[in-house]
């Protein structure tokens, strides 16, 4: 068996920067244990999985090197990247996955792709574990929490790209990650993804943490639309919008290379 690969660098116009996902288009599923052999053979933070099914959607599935993952941003970016670059492609199409429902994606006028995201909005976090207090060498002024991750809130951009992790205590945390997040001097507000319990040390762009920090940002900085920076070492732009109970995500993309897996 042959399957068509694509790598893409997402939430960037050029390669080497953003965060890079693989993506496998399929015509039916393979066992997970085998897309898990070959998220592990990609060894990037993500590959993605995609099945159009008879309603017209493309269920989607998605894979870090160490398990499946309920929702992922950046690789729904670059699968929607891989689909509008197809002969004779559509503008709009949607994904659907078990865990977040349905994602519409559109590609904008302007060559951006827009994600349709519901709201994630995170929660004021009441009992702190021990684990995150320990797990971050500079103390944060407020803890909150959502289902995906523990929200790190702190003063200025300065404090976020400084701070280091204690990644043996961050991994205690799991199924839960952790995101580090502050306003920023040339954005509305910057963060950085560690999630050593589920793909790796620091995660270059995460997309699907952004349905739960735009609309902590907006109704904190007062505004529905802000530009996001993912402050990692290859760094990335999100631009958001929140409207309605729905968190919209944009973004460039950009293809660093096209293979073909033998199975």
């Amino acid at each position: 068996m042959q399957l068509n690969l694509y790598q893409i660098d997402a939430f960037t116009s050029t390669v080497f920067s953003g965060s890079p996902a693989a993506v496998v288009p399929l015509e039916a599923w393979l066992p997970a244990e085998v897309m898990q052999s070959i998220a592990i053979e990609n060894s990037l933070p993500e590959t993605a999985f995609y099945v159009l099914n008879q309603s017209g959607q493309y269920e989607i599935r998605w894979f870090s090197p160490f398990t499946e993952i309920d929702f992922c941003g950046h690789a729904t970016l670059a699968s929607a990247f891989v689909l509008f670059n197809q002969p004779g492609a559509s503008k709009s199409i949607t994904f659907w996955a078990k865990a977040v429902g349905e994602i519409p994606v559109t590609q904008l006028p302007g060559g951006e792709i827009e994600l349709n995201f519901p709201e994630l909005a995170p929660r004021p976090l009441v009992d702190v574990p021990a684990q995150l207090l320990e797990g971050l060498s500079i103390t944060p002024n407020e803890y909150w929490v959502s289902r995906q991750a523990y929200f790190a809130i702190y003063t200025d951009q300065q404090q976020v790209e400084s701070v280091v992790p204690r990644l043996d205590k961050l991994k205690e945390l799991g199924p839960r990650d952790v995101v580090v997040t502050a306003p920023g001097q040339q954005y509305d507000f910057v963060s950085r993804y560690f999630w050593p319990a589920n793909g790796g040390d620091e995660d270059p762009v995460t997309g699907s943490i952004h349905a739960g920090l735009a609309p902590f940002w907006a109704k904190r900085l007062n505004k529905s639309r802000l530009l996001a920076l993912q402050a990692s070492r290859r760094r990335g732009v999100l631009d958001c919008r929140v409207d309605n109970g729905r968190v919209f995500v944009s973004g460039r993309a950009v293809q660093y290379l096209e293979g073909i897996i033998n199975l």
